[in-house]
């Protein structure tokens, strides 16, 4: 098994994630080879939660351009966690709001 700080790579901070804490959901990006379950367990075992339900989202890169040149953006992975009613928050988002 991977290391959970490995497969959690960042929160997304925006306003749409801002709004659904409300209804108790955190976004994430993830590592792209990671499984739901893995997500689980590693968001579980990091902010000592427990979670109900992961949904996972693969995110392809934007095409960006400098003058005549042209790139792409690298693809990523992302995650919403939803956490049970009796769980905690997560108290890394709570100043955020």
């Amino acid at each position: 098994m991977r290391i959970p700080h490995d497969i959690i790579i960042k929160p997304i901070i925006t306003e749409k994630s801002m709004e659904e804490m409300a209804d108790r959901k955190y976004t994430f990006i993830v590592d792209k080879k990671s499984n739901k379950s893995e997500i689980k367990q590693a968001v579980e075992s990091v902010f000592d939660v427990k979670v109900e339900k992961v949904n996972t989202l693969n995110m392809l890169g934007k095409v960006k351009r400098q003058g005549y040149t042209s790139g792409r953006r690298s693809n990523w992975k992302k995650a919403i966690i939803k956490l049970t009613e009796g769980s905690k928050t997560i108290e890394f988002f709570e100043g955020m709001e």
